[in-house]
């Protein structure tokens, strides 16, 4: 299996790399920045003030990340590995959530979307969804399916980023960049549907409020009901969603120097329950592709609210300081029917629901400081960051039910049970405070290098048993830069993740304080401009080590009181290059691309001892594509390639690798002024039986065939 799974990622990122050969003979594109939002007449008063927010030569290519290095400095600048997602590309492939766009990552692995949230992984690590993604730098709690239509681009961050963003996975995070407002006026209208009858409203608005356009506003309104092609084993009926999302970001010019921007956006969310496929022990489906085991009724109703704030102030022309804050509202109704896995339902026995009522409150408040710099000293350049950020975090739960088992016939109907959380007091809130300071600066030695260098400071409190820590993480980089369009990096980076407490009664080392999980990476990467800088090559090869992996066993001669006994030391090391292309490869011809190799194994010393994490394919690779046929016609061609993966810890249970095909086509023409785009679209083009992600009892099973259409129209 490892040759075929070789073969098929290498030829796809040959193939695409093989154009580099030919860059002294394609034609020089027009470049742009994103100065398009500022106006000829604003231009005068703030042209020292201007942030070029990424070198945007053509649609597929993006020369910065913000997230990066918590400032708009060039990717060729930057040592790390990142990708960046523009919305262009997204929007040709008619993405509906974040998982549609991630795809576009080779590094970033699909997991379980139980519950109507979405797991991923990047570079073999899950993502926390309370610190594994960020809202314009904002931490955001992420336990619900992200909306997409509000973003700009999607940063894959890759590697530890503790230094930057404090407590995260070793893997990576993921930075969601919104977009923003207009000076002048735009309105884009949109409507999309597929063929089982989901439709997809969309406005999004931009302009200035006065003359002298020094308050602005961007908008977005979405209506979304979504008909999937799943059903439910009681009555095969499909399961349904229907949501909704305003956001409005606006802008004010206080001074020349001072702007104000406030944002504002609200998700009302509510679909049925599909907590995922069962595979047997042969990694089979077992039912059909088609069956959800959960109750028709099940559901889940989320109410989520974001409020903003951010303020930079351009002191002079070379320091600026930039702050903010975002309160995050989140309250989510679960009525579960959570059913039990067996390896084969269908025995006149039939399975078992666990059914309960469930309401959750998180709330999540966040701020920041950056202030940053430019200056020589000695001889050397220096830009410097000092910034400082905060998080405030409260959760509360209130449950009723989840004690009974009511068995289910496939076919016959289940009655609802007679749950209601309403009937229970909440439960003990969970809320902890959290701060970290952090203190960067990139050195321009000379032409042929940069180095950088960087540590933080973090401490989280809570009241409870061992839950108080503290971390150090440091960052440290050097980039040669042999050509002016190509550089060499390197880097260590650290991240840390709090483990609180022991909390079982029945172990050995009952309310042990845990220390934090740390996580090293050292990586050596390369990154190359070529076709006139049109195209983005990167290559990276990494090495991350998890270290203090909690280890829970059983006593080989339990007593009255102990039966367990959990203790710290364990490892997880992934190790594995990436490539990946971006950008144009003629006048007509555009591509994204990515491949990643991994090797992943816990060494822990338990039953995990050489095994690979759920979800950690060898090999996984991408490609999409546009070709413009002419001015107004375009051809979009794609592929998702991923290997096997294991889908249980122990690595008995394997899901087969999959290749998916994609094609899509789009036409665009004038009506009275106006652009006015129809776009076709189908996804797996030869109808391939796959299974995404999660574990052998929540796994995602893979769309087959389905065709999709978009209108837009542009004033």
């Amino acid at each position: 299996m490892l040759i075929k799974l070789s073969a098929v990622a290498i030829a796809v990122t040959t193939g695409l790399l093989s154009f580099s050969v030919h860059s002294n003979a394609q034609a020089e594109p027009a470049a742009s920045v994103s100065s398009v939002l500022v106006s000829p007449d604003q231009a005068h008063k703030n042209i020292e003030h201007m942030e070029v927010t990424g070198r945007m030569f053509n649609d597929y290519k993006v020369g910065s990340a913000s997230g990066a290095m918590r400032g708009n400095i060039d990717l060729m600048d930057t040592p790390q590995s990142v990708n960046v997602i523009p919305d262009f590309v997204t929007d040709e492939q008619l993405a509906t959530n974040l998982a549609e766009v991630l795809v576009n990552d080779s590094s970033v692995t699909a997991g379980t979307t139980r519950w109507n949230r979405q797991v991923f992984s990047i570079r073999g690590f899950e993502l926390d969804s309370g610190n594994g993604y960020l809202i314009n730098g904002h931490q955001q709690w992420s336990h619900y399916v992200q909306p997409i239509e509000t973003l700009q681009r999607v940063e894959v961050l890759k590697g530890p980023s503790s230094m930057l963003y404090g407590q995260s996975g070793p893997g990576g995070l993921v930075n969601m960049v919104t977009k923003k407002p207009t000076y002048d006026n735009m309105l884009d209208l949109g409507f999309d549907t597929d063929e089982n009858g989901s439709t997809r409203f969309q406005l999004d608005a931009g302009g200035s409020f006065n003359q002298a356009q020094t308050m602005r506003y961007r908008a977005v309104l979405v209506k979304q009901d979504t008909e999937y092609w799943r059903e439910f084993s009681a009555n095969d009926e499909a399961q349904e969603r229907d949501r909704w999302l305003g956001y409005i970001n606006t802008e004010f010019d206080l001074s020349d120097d001072v702007m104000l921007s406030l944002k504002y956006d609200h998700t009302q969310d509510k679909a049925g329950i599909d907590a995922g496929g069962w595979l047997d022990k042969q990694g089979n489906v077992i039912g059909n592709n088609q069956t959800i085991w959960d109750a028709p009724w099940a559901f889940t109703d989320n109410t989520v609210s974001n409020l903003g704030a951010d303020l930079t102030w351009h002191i002079n022309d070379t320091w600026k300081l930039k702050t903010g804050y975002n309160e995050q509202q989140f309250n989510r109704q679960r009525f579960d029917s959570a059913p039990q896995y067996v390896e084969d339902p269908f025995t006149t026995n039939g399975y078992n629901i666990k059914p309960f009522d469930r309401y959750d409150d998180w709330q999540h408040k966040t701020a920041y400081a950056d202030f940053t710099g430019e200056f020589d000293l000695a001889g050397i350049q220096h830009q410097l960051l000092i910034g400082a950020n905060y998080l405030d975090y409260f959760y509360q739960q209130r449950r009723d039910g989840g004690k009974k088992l009511i068995n289910v016939i496939p076919g016959q109907p289940v009655a609802v049970p007679d749950y209601d959380y309403n009937n229970v007091a909440a439960g003990a809130a969970s809320t902890y405070k959290y701060y970290g300071f952090y203190l960067q600066d990139l050195m321009t030695l000379n032409e042929l290098w940069k180095l950088l260098a960087g540590v933080r400071y973090d401490e989280q409190k809570k009241e409870g048993l061992g839950e108080n820590s503290y971390a150090v993480s440091p960052k440290f980089g050097a980039i040669y830069s042999p050509a002016d369009n190509g550089s060499i990096y390197v880097n260590y980076s650290k991240s840390f993740s709090p483990q609180g407490a022991v909390n079982n009664e029945s172990d050995v080392n009952h309310e042990l304080d845990l220390k934090p999980e740390y996580g090293i990476q050292y990586e050596v990467g390369t990154k190359w401009e070529l076709f006139n800088d049109s195209l983005l090559l990167t290559a990276a090869v990494f090495d991350i080590t998890l270290e203090n992996i909690t280890i829970t066993e059983k006593l080989p001669t339990p007593d009255s009181k102990f039966t367990d006994i959990t203790t710290q030391g364990g490892e997880q090391k992934h190790r594995g290059f990436e490539v990946s292309a971006q950008g144009q490869l003629s006048e007509s011809w555009f591509i994204t691309s990515s491949m990643m190799f991994l090797d992943a194994k816990y060494h822990t010393g338990d039953e995990r001892e050489g095994n690979t994490p759920v979800d950690a394919p060898e090999w996984s690779a991408n490609i999409w594509t546009r070709y413009e046929v002419t001015e107004n016609f375009a051809m979009n061609l794609g592929a998702v390639y991923v290997g096997e993966r294991f889908a249980d810890v122990n690595n008995t249970i394997t899901k087969d690798d999959y290749i998916r095909f994609d094609m899509g086509a789009a036409y665009t023409l004038d009506m009275m002024g106006k652009d006015i785009s129809l776009r076709a679209n189908i996804k797996n083009l030869f109808d391939t039986d796959y299974v995404e992600g999660g574990q052998y009892n929540m796994a995602t099973i893979g769309q087959g065939r389905n065709f999709s259409l978009a209108l837009e129209a542009k004033f």
